[in-house]
């Protein structure tokens, strides 16, 4: 497939690899029922919805969304047992996707690490933000902006090979990945910059294949090809990184909200590294975001399906 190079283009794709089926866990709630009747319109998700099919009857009713589309499955129990029925459609091969509808993300999270019925791999948990900025002639993967507080080199590791594999869903080929920091130069007295010459080196050595690693990198030697001719970085990633790895969660999410709320974008938003590809997405998110994170899952989960 070709690289996609907007979320535009994302979505005309994944109507074409979709519809693909999701389990929303709690779906009671008027922004849930309206994104998921927006995938379904747009042909890229079949949902089933989990929770008290009562109340969505009545919000439903109230919204003009018709359940009678969806596939209904009726829990009246705590959060964390509606989360571990929704992860459960998941796990019996009913459902593609995992959807956090109206639950708390601790309880939606305990019924995906769950040791029985949960969607573990053995990889680490990890948040991206998939961004369309005006300008910029690529899509950007930023990680992890939400979930890894302070990673160590260890989990850096698992958060690239995370978003690597769902750069490569949107035909990235070789996704290039730069390792953020404040200095394009290795300084021991910041460790950041002592981890990006370690990945660096293991991307060279083959033990994380499939891109391309540099680092560290300023932000704008990371973006601009300008700058880091200006400053005389060389390197295959500069001026072209895709996916643009943060030191720590502070960084990743003052980074990815300022692109939300200063910039002309589009944005999606996934949790990585459970069996499928999960939708986490907040009430504050707008109605096109949660539909681009729906159809960021289908891509993801279309790639897996071929892949694996």
């Amino acid at each position: 497939m070709e690289q996609l190079r907007s979320l535009t283009e994302l979505l005309s794709y994944a109507k074409e690899v979709g519809p693909k089926k999701v389990s929303v866990a709690l779906a009671e709630d008027a922004d849930v029922l309206e994104a998921v009747e927006h995938a379904r319109r747009e042909g890229i998700a079949d949902c089933i919805l989990v929770g008290n099919v009562d109340k969505m009857k009545e919000i439903a009713k109230e919204i003009g969304v018709d359940l009678s589309n969806f596939q209904l499955k009726d829990v009246r129990g705590s959060e964390a047992e509606v989360a571990l029925a929704a992860v459960e459609v998941v796990s019996s091969g009913e459902a593609d996707i995992l959807m956090k509808g109206m639950i708390s993300t601790a309880n939606f999270l305990r019924g995906v690490l769950n040791k029985e019925k949960g969607l573990r791999t053995g990889s680490l948990l990890s948040h991206v933000y998939i961004h369309e900025v005006e300008g910029v002639d690529r899509i950007l993967f930023i990680c992890d902006p939400a979930f890894n507080i302070a990673p160590d080199l260890n989990a850096k590791v698992k958060i690239v090979e995370n978003t690597v594999e769902l750069a490569k869903s949107f035909g990235v080929e070789t996704p290039k990945v730069a390792v953020l920091a404040a200095v394009e130069v290795v300084n021991p007295d910041m460790p950041c910059t002592l981890e990006a010459a370690a990945l660096v080196q293991m991307n060279r050595r083959n033990q994380i294949k499939g891109c391309i690693i540099d680092g560290p990198l300023a932000l704008d030697n990371a973006l601009s090809e300008e700058a880091a001719r200006h400053k005389g970085v060389v390197s295959e990633v500069a001026g072209h990184a895709e996916v643009l790895l943060v030191p720590d969660i502070e960084a990743g999410n003052i980074f990815a909200k300022a692109i939300v709320y200063l910039t002309k974008n589009k944005t999606a938003g996934l949790v990585l590294g459970a069996k499928v590809p999960v939708v986490l997405t907040s009430r504050a998110d707008s109605a096109e975001t949660k539909l681009l994170s729906i159809a960021s899952a289908v891509a993801l989960a279309a790639y897996k399906s071929v892949s694996n």
